[in-house]
C-alpha cells in the first residue's frame, strides 16, 4: 500500500462535495501534469490511502482522508471540446490523460499548510517544499502516520 496527497480546489470539488456524492466517490479528473498522471496511471492501487487536500483557497490544507477505489482509466474530460480539460491530441484509441476514483473515508479537522510546516517530522514532505506545485504527491509512510495521529 502507498500513501498520497491529492489536491483539489474547493470551488471544483471540496471534501463536503465528495461527502455528498453517490458512494462518496469521485473521478479525480482534470490532471494535466505528466508526473501526476503517471502516479495515477502507473503507481496507484485500489486501497492506497489519500490525504484529501484543499488547494488554491484561503486556508489550504488537509481536509479529509480518502482511498483509491478504482484503478486508472481514461479521463473522459479530455475528449469533450466544451470541457476546460479538453485535449485535442487525445483520442479514444490513444488517451493521454487518466484518472482514478477516490472514495471518502472521513472528513477531518482542517490541518492547514501553516500548521504542517510547524512539525519537524514533516520537513521533507513534498507538499511543503518550495516550488512544489504538483497536484498529486507521494507521502512517506512515517509522514502519513504522524499526520493521522494529529488529526
Amino acid at each position: 500500500m502507498r500513501y498520497w496527497l491529492m489536491k483539489s480546489e474547493p470551488g471544483d470539488c471540496s471534501v463536503d462535495d465528495l461527502a455528498a456524492m453517490p458512494g462518496q466517490t469521485v473521478a479525480w479528473y482534470g490532471v494535466r501534469n505528466y508526473q501526476a498522471r503517471n502516479f495515477m496511471r502507473d503507481q496507484m492501487k485500489v486501497g492506497d490511502k489519500v490525504f484529501f487536500y484543499h488547494s488554491n483557497c484561503a486556508e489550504p490544507g488537509i481536509a479529509g482522508l480518502a482511498e483509491v477505489s478504482r484503478l486508472a482509466y481514461p479521463d473522459q474530460t479530455q475528449f469533450d471540446p466544451k470541457n476546460r480539460y479538453f485535449d485535442p491530441k487525445a483520442t479514444a484509441d490513444t488517451p493521454r490523460w487518466f484518472n482514478v476514483d477516490v472514495r471518502l473515508v472521513k472528513k477531518t479537522r482542517p490541518v492547514g499548510i501553516k500548521e504542517l510546516r510547524t512539525y519537524p517530522q514533516l520537513e521533507r514532505m513534498r507538499v511543503l517544499q518550495v516550488g512544489n506545485r504538483l497536484s498529486i504527491t507521494p507521502v512517506d509512510p512515517r509522514e502519513w502516520e504522524f499526520i493521522v495521529r494529529i488529526l
